[in-house]
């Protein structure tokens, strides 16, 4: 049995007196969205504060991303197009997140290689996401579960970002996302072509 991560449960309070009311979960959906883009213009600008600007923004637009799917839980609000619209803003804000860091490095002794790793790793981003989409669509959530550890999922890790901006770590993080986001969405392309496709199973039982 899965334990639902904490930062869902608590979203899952915040949103539980909005149930019956007008907001819907798309609502929240564009206000994570805005949040985000407004995280990934925070640290295009390539100062210290305004990078801790966005690293908390990040932040709250990661724990946001949460609030839509509680209400439409909780509500019975929820449907397809709700639910392709949060993947698809998902996937923006991540691949602005690096493209934003690489930008705002430019200046830093990354220079403009700043620029081309934050879309390096912003397109294999990109590509892990849309292959864990079709993933989730052919096969189910299942088949993209995150590992969870006493109500922590591996992605809460977003959480520390901004201890990275604090830090001065920014530099280091591109890098490593540089390297780590092309590594893994590699490993998601061979886990996707690994797994049954509907229709190649239909042309085989032909």
């Amino acid at each position: 049995m899965t334990t639902k991560p904490w930062d869902a449960r608590l979203a899952g309070w915040l949103v539980s007196p909005l149930k019956d009311s007008w907001v819907t979960p798309n609502h929240l959906t564009t206000v994570r969205l805005v949040t985000g883009v407004l995280a990934t213009a925070a640290l295009a600008v390539g100062s210290y504060d305004w990078a801790n600007i966005g690293a908390g923004l990040f932040v709250l637009s990661n724990f946001l991303d949460h609030t839509d799917g509680e209400l439409a839980r909780l509500s019975g609000k929820s449907s397809k197009w709700g639910h392709q619209y949060d993947l698809v803003s998902d996937a923006i804000i991540h691949i602005l997140l690096f493209v934003g860091i690489g930008y705002g490095l430019i200046n830093s002794q990354l220079g403009v290689w700043a620029l081309v790793m934050g879309i390096v790793s912003g397109v294999s981003v990109a590509a892990i996401f849309h292959l864990r989409n079709v993933m989730e669509q052919q096969h189910g959530k299942d088949a993209t579960r995150q590992p969870n550890f006493a109500g922590f999922d591996i992605e809460d890790i977003l959480y520390l970002f901004p201890v990275v901006t604090l830090l001065g770590g920014l530099e280091q993080l591109l890098i490593a996302a540089t390297i780590g986001a092309p590594t893994f969405a590699i490993w998601v392309i061979w886990q996707f072509r690994s797994m049954p496709h509907p229709g190649k199973d239909a042309e085989k039982s032909l």
